[in-house]
């Protein structure tokens, strides 16, 4: 992409946006795209970091003090286990599988931008479809507790709110996966201007200031943010124990 400013000042700009190479299924022209790499190079790392973590696991000695990554993964956990605690209590305990694995997931998607990959999660269709797992997990978890009453208080506290009702649920994975996306992405943006329009002697100092806070800072509170929300949302239909 060429990007000019004033009529002056041209430069190539890469958002890492590229059609590697174009295959057709069911009649349809479809693309496998720099998006599709980033995911299942997150997606092997994570399998081989659980793998590893799973064999030191199994292997410890219960009098052994842990150490290396043995205490990395332990610490995580904890943490991921007291985070779904303090906001669903008791009743979180069926969804810390499904919280820590999105966690796990969104976190990597947004830190790949320091490894060179274009984040997954840059792309509305990786975070849309998180979105609508969460939107299935509290319709879900809604009608098995609430049953029918999870349907009728769409029309409360009257009929006449109905369309706001039914609009404030359908937004739910609209604004979750927007959210991503959107600071996802306009990290991705910064990085590519600022790659492509940056003298060559300030390509090293300046942007590894702004991946710190792009893909660092900006990508841990938003995979919190989602996550949070998530275990809220939930939250809110299963009610009280």
């Amino acid at each position: 992409m060429t990007v000019t400013l004033s009529g002056m000042i041209s430069a190539d700009v890469d958002f890492y946006i590229k059609g590697l190479f174009r295959y057709t299924l069911f009649g349809h022209e479809l693309w496998f795209t720099t998006t599709h790499v980033g995911i299942i190079i997150v997606m092997l790392v994570l399998i081989g970091l659980m793998l590893v973590a799973h064999h030191k696991i199994v292997r410890a000695r219960p009098e052994d003090k842990p150490k290396g990554l043995q205490n990395i993964i332990e610490m995580s956990v904890q943490a991921i286990d007291n985070m779904v605690a303090s906001i669903m209590g008791k009743k979180g305990k069926g969804f810390r599988n499904w919280i820590c694995a999105i966690f796990m997931f969104i976190l990597f998607c947004n830190i790949s931008g320091l490894f060179g990959l274009r984040p997954p999660t840059a792309d509305y269709g990786v975070t849309l479809p998180l979105g609508l797992i969460t939107f299935a997990l509290i319709q879900i978890n809604g009608l098995r507790v609430n049953k029918i009453r999870h349907i009728t208080g769409l029309f409360k506290p009257s009929p006449i709110l109905f369309p706001i009702n039914f609009i404030g649920e359908v937004a739910v994975p609209l604004s979750l996966s927007l959210r991503l996306f959107g600071n996802i992405m306009s990290g991705t943006i910064l990085m590519g201007l600022m790659y492509g329009l940056l003298p060559a002697a300030l390509k090293v100092g300046i942007p590894s200031v702004i991946h710190v806070y792009c893909d660092i800072f900006s990508g841990a509170i938003q995979t919190y943010v989602f996550c949070m929300l998530t275990m809220v949302y939930i939250n809110d239909k299963i009610g009280d124990d």
